[in-house]
């Protein structure tokens, strides 16, 4: 059976010549490809991100309908050209409109080209159910079901719709995969480094070569007449669309693997500066409650002295009596100094809230620091050093809040709040403190942001208290309502063993 004259039909070769259908496809390619670039760079022109996404692609809608020359029939001679001019039009677009630098530029130019190029291989192959269907229309009039000029209205709506379905599906298919490639991409302010920027690279180039090839041998020449690689092997109708659909996952999932290996590095980085502090404080630890010990017990015998002074003073009279009695009520306050001021059961919470305590007094007298809910009751299993680590990031973190609220002059519903209790096997330490109410936070990320310019050595705080608390089988929630952020940690009353750390 012949092949059915489609492509001569007066409507179809209208649509074709024209690109009626094609136009809309292109302008939507360019609005994705201009949300893709603004996903992670900053435009050029200062003007609303809604003009200089329109202007984007309309630009790109302009070049793409500029250099459509290209038809079926001559694929295969312009197979290169089409790759060039596709990278062509999206470098243009690129710095055109964006600043870029040239590391993540060349990655958004061959990602954006590769699942473009892969999505329209698939969107194409699937026209094959368009040439099956107008076998069928030719079947049905040689049976004389169909008369002539319902056929040719019947290949005329095939025909449209085929472009409809192929314009639909690759439109779909890209906008699909370039939202997963900025979903995996979670941390677009990383710094890309010439290794890590070839592996990401990778995966689209190799993308782009298959689909260079396939234009390349897409029309065969057999007995002089030009015929469709699918019609000679007709198993490539499913292959092709599933090579397609494996480099666009790669080219995802590239993406996802270096985000996991930079967050990877980060965190084992964190470990490192955690166990370091982990070390430094397991020192300080057993040397100050050797000092506190010390303390208590030259303060005990400090008191018996003065006692006798007094005692003493009070039987000789005289008039040195009250300069000398002053003198002892002064170092009898002094000595209260000494006394803690708040006494949790566990000496390294007690040392590090009297530290804070002063240095809130210091630097805001009008902050309220209340731990007399904060009680660590025997039989906890809990290494003192990851109190410390627990209550010295949030009481860091509380601090930093009220301070921001202190300078703004805000001064008088400054408060933190500490407190804990035990229910069955879990133990739960919740910190409340006063902040703006302004709270920053990535989609992608855990916790909020820190506020602080150096983001590489500040805002680590809770991803510290977040792995203190796993060594326990634990975990860390937070909420901000009302101008009050609450951080609550659990833990298990268990050590989890070393092998599984």
């Amino acid at each position: 059976m012949d092949e059915p004259a489609v492509y001569d039909l007066p409507i179809y070769k209208f649509i074709l010549d024209n690109d009626i259908l094609m136009i809309p496809l292109f302008l939507f390619e360019g609005f994705l490809l201009a949300s893709f670039c603004e996903s992670f760079l900053e435009k050029r022109f200062r003007i609303s991100q809604g003009f200089n996404k329109a202007a984007a692609a309309i630009s790109y809608l302009l070049l793409r309908l500029l250099g459509r020359q290209w038809s079926l029939e001559n694929w295969t001679a312009n197979a290169v050209g089409h790759l060039i001019w596709m990278l062509t039009i999206t470098f243009i677009l690129v710095f055109g409109f964006y600043k870029a630098s040239v590391g993540i530029a060349a990655f958004l130019i061959v990602s954006f080209v590769a699942i473009n190029e892969c999505s329209m291989m698939i969107a194409y192959t699937f026209l094959q159910l368009e040439m099956k269907t107008l076998y069928l229309w030719v079947w049905f009039v040689e049976r004389e079901y169909f008369l002539l000029k319902d056929f040719l209205t019947a290949a005329e709506i095939t025909g449209i719709v085929g472009i409809f379905l192929h314009c639909f599906l690759s439109g779909s298919f890209i906008y699909l995969f370039l939202n997963k490639v900025i979903r995996n991409f979670r941390d677009k302010e990383c710094e890309i480094h010439r290794t890590e920027l070839l592996f990401l690279l990778a995966p689209g180039i190799t993308g782009l070569l298959i689909c260079l090839l396939l234009r390349m041998v897409m029309i065969i020449m057999e007995s002089s007449e030009p015929k469709l690689l699918y019609d000679k092997y007709p198993l490539l109708v499913p292959v092709v669309p599933a090579i397609m659909l494996l480099c666009m996952l790669s080219v995802c999932y590239g993406v996802k693997l270096f985000q996991d290996l930079i967050a990877l590095n980060r965190e084992r980085n964190g470990r490192i500066i955690l166990e370091k502090q982990i070390k430094s404080m397991q020192e300080h630890n057993t040397e100050i409650e050797r000092l506190y010990s010390g303390i208590r017990n030259i303060k005990h015998d400090m008191r018996n002295t003065l006692s006798i002074i007094m005692r003493l003073s009070d039987l000789n009279g005289g008039e040195e009596k009250g300069e000398l009695d002053a003198y002892l009520k002064e170092l009898n306050q002094t000595l209260d100094k000494l006394e803690l001021k708040y006494r949790t059961g566990n000496a390294v919470a007690d040392t590090l809230l009297n530290m804070k305590y002063y240095e809130i007094l210091h630097e805001m007298p009008e902050c309220e620091l209340d731990a007399k809910e904060l009680i660590f009751p025997g039989g906890l299993v809990f290494q003192s050093y990851d109190y410390g680590v627990i209550l010295g990031n949030a009481l860091d973190n509380a601090m930093e809040a009220c301070k921001k609220l202190y300078d703004q002059g805000l001064k008088k519903e400054l408060f933190i709040r500490l407190s804990s209790f035990q229910k069955g096997n879990q133990f739960f330490i919740e910190v409340k403190n006063s902040f703006d109410g302004k709270v920053f936070k990535r989609r992608e990320k855990e916790f909020p942001e820190t506020h602080k310019a150096d983001k590489e050595l500040h805002g680590m705080g809770l991803y510290h208290i977040k792995s203190t608390a796993e060594k326990y089988y634990g975990a860390v929630e937070w909420s901000a309502a009302d101008k009050v952020f609450t951080l609550t940690v659990m833990m298990q009353n268990e050590r989890r063993n070393e092998n599984e750390l």
